[in-house]
């Protein structure tokens, strides 16, 4: 068949102007001629559907066959042509193989981690250990047993993602580790973090994210009160942020805590004058606190009339934002290594 004695023809032409390409810009010219889209083998391809239906098996495969031989001659040409451009430098002493080679980039500890394991060390020094709670929770969990029944407005501040199986969501904040915590060691005394994942359906903002980090803090025993709790926050907020901190506690109100209260820092990067940052209150709010609810201390095991707690909650984003100066919680989760580097 004459087209099998024209493939023939064509290897040989290709091979025998392979031999002469000596550098890369001669190797990608005979690319182009032989193996690109107007090539002469990409031609030939072309050729199958004119061909006579009983000829088109046997040229097909011989057409194929020779596209891999040429791209196999081509890589060990490049090779070849490669080696021979390093032994010339070599020679010229341009390349000094006793030079030490280049570091390859090596990660580092994502800053919420970073945060996270300082928090974890200050809560260690003053007697907590970590404990661990289910990020997928239940309903009952999540809210029932926290004193949010079916109805409760607070609710409409958690907006979560539910799952498919009904009654199931993600959690939106670690409280529900609270009652796996108590549940289990109910009524011994206990003093932990519940550290995790929160999620809530909001909209992403500079300063709220849909996924976000939260220590939760729970101190049970007999005759825990408010001065054990704001001891507590004030030797952490003062080994986390510096001795010269200043802290206010305001009322508030959670579900789950009875008195409720928020706790402010002076603000980190004014000094208390004011500034954009705080909203010119020289005021920075860095978590919610409050006694154990006697409610959640009975759903969990523990006579209120025997026992009382503290609780509290604070993100370690919103802890590393005022820290470094960083004005957009985006930046810890957008992977962008101009930002995760500088830490």
């Amino acid at each position: 068949m004459d087209e099998l004695n024209d493939l023939a023809r064509l290897e040989r032409e290709a091979l025998s102007a392979l031999q002469t390409a000596t550098e890369q810009a001669s190797l990608d010219a005979w690319f182009g001629r032989y193996l690109g889209r107007k090539g002469a083998v990409t031609l030939a391809v072309r050729r199958v559907g004119s061909l006579p239906k009983e000829d088109r098996p046997a040229y097909g495969q011989a057409v194929n066959q020779l596209r891999k031989r040429l791209e196999a001659a081509l890589a060990q040409q490049g090779e070849t042509i490669k080696e021979a451009a390093l032994a010339a430098e070599m020679e010229t002493g341009a390349f000094d193989p006793t030079l030490p080679g280049r570091l390859p980039n090596v990660g580092r500890v994502h800053l919420s981690n970073r945060t996270l394991r300082e928090i974890y060390d200050i809560f260690r020094q003053l007697g907590f250990q970590i404990y661990d709670a289910p990020e997928v929770e239940s309903d009952e969990y999540n809210f029932e047993l926290l004193n949010i029944p079916a109805g409760h407005p607070a609710r409409d501040m958690w907006d979560t993602f539910y799952t498919t199986t009904p009654g199931y969501l993600l959690r939106t904040q670690t409280s529900p580790g609270q009652i796996w915590a108590m549940r289990e060691y109910a009524p011994e005394p206990i003093r932990v973090i519940l550290p995790g994942k929160c999620y809530r359906y909001e909209q992403v903002t500079a300063r709220s994210e849909m996924m976000f980090h939260q220590v939760e803090g729970l101190v049970v025993g007999e005759n825990i009160t408010m001065a054990d709790l704001k001891g507590t926050i004030v030797a952490f907020v003062r080994q986390m942020f510096g001795q010269e901190r200043k802290l206010r506690f305001r009322f508030s109100h959670f579900p789950f805590t009875e008195p409720s209260v928020e706790v402010d820092m002076d603000c980190i990067l004014c000094g208390g004058k004011g500034c954009r940052v705080c909203k010119y209150t020289g005021w920075l709010e860095i978590m919610g606190a409050g006694m154990v609810h006697p409610t959640v201390l009975r759903n969990a095991g523990y006579d209120p009339e025997h026992y009382s707690g503290f609780a509290f909650g604070m993100g370690p984003e919103r802890i590393a934002m005022m820290k470094h100066g960083i004005d957009d919680i985006r930046y810890f989760f957008s992977n962008d290594v101009r930002f995760l580097s500088q830490f």
